[in-house]
């Protein structure tokens, strides 16, 4: 087993893949070193030494400098580093040309939806429009489980506390993300129940919402029934007799949308996880398909290399938009840019945001940026896209599905058990992980660190997220888990 890697040969420090003991000797680039301290699991050593304001390089990239002088063998971390990004930033477009050759083809087997589009999952959603009405929401979800069978793979209800008392981008972020759900194909039917005298009433919906199958589409005030959960069974045992036909059948992997998110990280996401899923998006591309990577502040110091890759100058100036509104988003709030990864991000080895994002980053692969999209935005071009969310596991995750994701492939080295409105695959970084919270984690990339190869891990992930889009249930599924959250940015009334 490898007990540690040097990322990249500009690198000043190595990464533990396992604790490792102060006296260790550890050799790299023909070089003997003493440890000097304990290395956790996924956090770093210097290889050299540093002086004061040295620039910290891993990934062949820096992602801080330090704060006092380090020595070769030691621990190097947030007590001894510190970020070196600064506030807004001029950007220069220096295009990197980059071009995956065409895979052969691969079939999934979905669901064909009479507009065209495509779901991996045909279940049934009850969508509210304000939080007034989410427990009759679950009350209807609890009650309708009885009519699950056949095709019909799930009932659930979707509670938001949101929909009422909002004003400006909040309340078009809720409109705009309760109407891409509810033109989701994963739905094979939709119920959306209303109160009556919210902002986002039905009747302002519909205007987001645009043409709809009302076969497929159902709609219920609850001010305006006399039992709005007795009327809602009704109206899903419609849309179950109008959804429950509908069979798998071989549908091209071009038509598949996979969305890119990870959470609760630690020191080696960036080294076995984030890759993997890089290495799965390049496959898809290469097979006509889409990825879409998000959470745009962990972007933050790495986001030239993403600039860089866009295939024109229109996209270049779009992501450099899509940076910037972001970093004004967080000022105008009075908060720090460039604040310090979450305390389970520092326990796992990650120091600095640029440390997070150059990790993060790994997710996107090597294929050229060819979309970038707003909050709330369906995604129109094949290939990889940018997408405006905060990184906020639930409210990225969402943000993904709601742009058309079929599937979320979530990386984490922490573990977490929640899910999305579509399946959410979750990736472990470490093994130690993968076996603790089996009941979590989906697939385990721990296992580069024991010697399966990028290609062979990342072949199997392709596998697996075919089996998936085929019907088969990722664990916060079998869980019952749905989750969602929306995006809220300024003033509720």
């Amino acid at each position: 087993m490898q007990k540690f890697i040097k990322i990249h040969p500009a690198d000043k420090v190595a990464v533990a893949l396992c604790p490792l003991k102060a006296g260790t000797e550890v050799s790299i680039d023909n070089k003997n070193i003493i440890l000097q301290e304990d290395i956790p699991q996924g956090h770093k050593f210097a290889l050299t030494d540093l002086s004061e304001g040295e620039p910290v390089i891993k990934y062949g990239s820096q992602i801080g400098i330090t704060k006092e002088p380090v020595k070769t063998g030691c621990w190097i971390h947030v007590h001894n580093m510190k970020t070196a990004l600064g506030d807004l930033l001029t950007y220069t477009y220096h295009k990197q040309d980059s071009h995956l050759a065409p895979a052969e083809e691969r079939f999934f087997q979905g669901y064909r939806r009479a507009d065209g589009k495509v779901g991996v999952r045909n279940e049934i959603w009850i969508i509210p429009t304000v939080g007034c009405v989410n427990n009759v929401a679950s009350a209807i979800e609890k009650k309708a489980q009885s009519l699950i069978g056949g095709s019909i793979e799930a009932i659930a209800a979707f509670p938001h506390p949101y929909g009422c008392s909002q004003m400006g981008d909040d309340q078009e972020n809720t409109r705009q993300i309760l109407a891409d759900l509810i033109n989701h194909p994963n739905a094979g039917g939709v119920l959306v129940l209303g109160l009556g005298c919210e902002n986002s009433n039905i009747d302002v919906l519909k205007q987001y919402i645009g043409s709809y199958d009302e076969k497929r589409v159902k709609f219920l005030v609850a001010q305006e029934s006399d039992d709005e959960i007795s009327d809602a069974l009704k109206l899903i045992k419609e849309l179950v007799d109008y959804a429950g036909p509908a069979k798998r059948e071989p549908i091209s992997c071009s038509e598949l949308i996979i969305g890119m998110k990870c959470g609760g990280s630690d020191g080696l996401s960036g080294i076995t996880a984030n890759p993997t899923v890089g290495a799965f998006s390049d496959l898809l591309i290469s097979r006509g398909g889409t990825t879409i990577l998000t959470e745009v502040p962990e972007m933050f110091g790495a986001e030239t290399l993403l600039m860089n890759r866009c295939e024109n100058q229109e996209l270049f100036e779009k992501t450099v938009s899509l940076i910037n509104d972001f970093k004004n988003y967080f000022t105008s709030h009075g908060q720090t840019i460039y604040e310090n990864p979450s305390p389970g991000n520092k326990k796992g080895g990650i120091s600095t945001l640029e440390d997070k994002s150059m990790g993060c980053t790994q997710k996107s692969g090597s294929a050229p940026v060819r979309g970038v999209l707003s909050y709330g935005e369906p995604v129109k071009e094949k290939g990889l896209n940018l997408l405006s969310a905060p990184g906020n596991d639930l409210v990225a995750s969402t943000a993904l599905a709601a742009s058309g994701a079929h599937i979320v492939l979530f990386t984490t080295g922490r573990g977490t058990p929640f899910a999305s409105p579509v399946p959410t695959v979750k990736i472990s970084s470490n093994s130690a992980l993968y076996a603790k919270k089996g009941g979590w984690i989906d697939f385990n990339c721990g296992a580069m660190v024991e010697g399966t190869d990028l290609e062979t891990l990342s072949n199997q992930l392709f596998d697996y997220v075919i089996a998936v889009a085929s019907g088969e249930e990722v664990k916060s599924e079998k869980a019952g888990f749905h989750d969602m959250a929306i995006f809220k940015q300024g003033v509720t009334l």
